[in-house]
C-alpha cells in the first residue's frame, strides 16, 4: 500500500520494552528525501559500483529503459538507519546494532532526484539479555509511484542503560 497521502510521523518509546506492543504495527513514515547525482557518483565511487546506468548521465539517457539515471540498490539499503531514526525513538537505549536482513527486494527502479521514503513496521520483538532483537519490516516508496522501490526485513538490536 501507497502511503503517499500519509504525513511523517515517529513512535517514541520511554522504554524499549514498550516497543513489543507494537509488534505487527507500524512505526511510523519518514520524510521524503532526494537523492542527488553527486551523492550517487560519491556512493559508487565509495563502493566501486560505477556502472553506467547509475553515474553516466548521457550514456543513461540514451541506452537505459528509464532514460535516466538510477540509485544504487545498496544505497537505497544504506538510508535504513536515516529513516528509522525518523520513525522511531527510544528513551533508554545506548547502543544499536545492525544484525542483519532476512528479506531484500528491489522492486521498483529509483530515478536520480526522485522522492523517496520509508514505512517502517514492526514484525517481531525478542527480549535479550540488556536489550531486545527485533525485526522491521521496511517499505521505500517512491513520490507517485504505486510500486515501492524496495522492501526489506531490517533486524536490529537494541542495549538499555544500565540502572
Amino acid at each position: 500500500m501507497n502511503s503517499e497521502n500519509h504525513l511523517p510521523y515517529k513512535t517514541e518509546f520511554n522504554h524499549l520494552s514498550e516497543m513489543n506492543n507494537y509488534v505487527g504495527k507500524e512505526l511510523g513514515i519518514s520524510n521524503w528525501h532526494s537523492i542527488s547525482q553527486e551523492q550517487i557518483n560519491a556512493f559508487g565511487e565509495v563502493t566501486y559500483d560505477n556502472q553506467w546506468i547509475h553515474t553516466d548521465p548521457e550514456m543513461a539517457a540514451t541506452h537505459s529503459p528509464y532514460k535516466t539515471t538510477v540509485v544504487h540498490g545498496f544505497f537505497i539499503l544504506s538510508l535504513i538507519p536515516k529513516f528509522c531514526n525518523e520513525t522511531f525513538a527510544f528513551s533508554d537505549v545506548t547502543m544499536g546494532i545492525n544484525y542483519g536482513l532476512d528479506k531484500v527486494r528491489f522492486i521498483n527502479a529509483t530515478q536520480v532526484n526522485s522522492l523517496i521514503r520509508a514505512k517502517v513496521s514492526l514484525m517481531e520483538f525478542t527480549p535479550i539479555p540488556a536489550g531486545a532483537k527485533y525485526k522491521l519490516e521496511i517499505v521505500f516508496e517512491l513520490e507517485g509511484e504505486k510500486k515501492p522501490a524496495c522492501v526489506v526485513e531490517f533486524i536490529g538490536l537494541a542495549y538499555t542503560k544500565k540502572s
